[in-house]
């Protein structure tokens, strides 16, 4: 009997020598900012070409994110808004990744091609209600938004000075989602991250400036936000994470970022 359970021991102390237990460490799992899947994705797909080591990424928002990498059910969190003092508080740390635009997006078919960010906050906060009142059609503005918690909604809402003051009709828990409600109706508005706009819609000029890296870059579109990285300060990435982390730091990701249409921060 004694042999027989020394045996099991043996074959379960192997078992988890080659597989890992508590989860797989041979992958860098990644959570939060469903704006960040462009170039989260591009950036995982490069770094395992190169190490063979795969990164899982969880489209789940800033917030819950943030709260994945604060409960250890993640490596590092994607959040698309700067850190909270009660957050840091609480021994979480970021690092900025790139900036990205905060696109105003409309149907195609909308004649209205330009608002400035006084404007933008009327027609949220329900002052300004019908398009013919900014130029556009006499029909009323169907108000698209991010759910509680959306990093992009957090960034959106601080910028504007509309923080719980937005009339929404509705809120949305993605960026495509927010991007094909506002496609498939022409009275609506909507925000949402410039990486990932389509020609499915129209992004207005803000006070007349175009957004694009170019703008981002030289600050003059106002409305953007930072791409960030979530960490634990005081604990020690895994090996295979910090690889991943450094790897997307690094001047070697510059190209890659700038392609997945944002600003890179190095």
């Amino acid at each position: 009997m004694k042999k027989i359970i020394s045996l099991l021991t043996v074959a379960i102390l192997l078992i988890c020598t080659l597989t890992g237990c508590g989860g797989n460490k041979e992958s860098v799992a990644t959570d939060g900012s469903t704006s960040m899947n462009k170039v989260i994705s591009a950036l995982g797909e490069d770094f395992q070409s190169d190490t063979g080591i795969t990164v899982t990424y969880n489209a789940t928002g800033s917030g819950a994110g943030i709260q994945a990498v604060q409960e250890g059910r993640c490596d590092i969190g994607l959040s698309s808004r700067n850190l909270k003092d009660e957050e840091k508080a609480n021994g979480l740390e970021s690092t900025i990744l790139a900036y990205d635009g905060i696109a105003i997006i409309v149907n195609p078919n909308n004649p209205v091609s330009d608002l400035d960010v006084e404007t933008i906050a009327k027609i949220y906060t329900g002052e300004i209600k019908n398009w013919k009142e900014v130029g556009g059609n006499d029909v009323e503005i169907v108000l698209i938004g991010r759910e509680a918690g959306s990093g992009t909604r957090d960034g959106f809402e601080s910028i504007t000075d509309t923080e719980d003051k937005c009339q929404y009709r509705q809120e949305l828990t993605s960026t495509g989602d927010v991007i094909t409600t506002v496609a498939s109706n022409p009275a609506a508005i909507g925000y949402a991250s410039l990486a990932s706009v389509k020609d499915t819609v129209k992004a207005l000029t803000v006070d007349g400036v175009t957004p694009s890296e170019e703008t981002i870059k030289d600050g003059s579109y106002v409305i953007q936000r930072p791409f960030v990285l979530v960490t634990k300060k005081d604990t020690a990435l895994s090996e295979n994470a910090q690889k991943f982390f450094d790897y997307v730091t690094s001047e070697a990701a510059t190209e890659i970022i700038s392609n997945a249409g944002v600003v890179p921060a190095n």
